[in-house]
């Protein structure tokens, strides 16, 4: 079972229109369009699933850089979404984001100051 990514979509691209793309290499589990929560629109992307890492492969290799709907289609596997950290907020010990520093000087000796003249 390979997820494959599929990028540079125009705006315009139902999942219809990938699936019918993607028959040609093989069986087509899923297809996913991303679509923007505010808008509506598609964000010109998706996410195609196929059961067979072969089809996959050649679905890749045939697709990756084909004009469709007018754009140049990027298709490769997808890769697992990463852990996203929260954002540090800046109050707190003057550090972090909006702070002075992110690194921890506890344990270092203090260095003498230069005079100001």
């Amino acid at each position: 079972m390979k997820n494959l990514f599929v990028g540079n979509m125009s705006f315009q691209t139902t999942e219809s229109d990938l699936t019918a793309l993607f028959k040609g290499f093989g069986q087509v589990t899923r297809v996913h369009v991303a679509m923007d929560r505010e808008t509506g629109r598609a964000r010109g992307f998706a996410f195609v699933e196929m059961p067979n890492d072969e089809e996959a492969a050649k679905a890749i290799a045939g697709l990756d850089g084909k004009e469709f709907g007018g754009r140049n289609l990027k298709v490769n596997e997808a890769r697992p979404k990463t852990e996203r950290t929260p954002p540090r907020s800046s109050k707190g010990g003057g550090r972090g984001p909006g702070g002075f520093s992110n690194e921890d000087y506890r344990e270092a000796p203090r260095q003498p100051r230069e005079p100001r003249w």
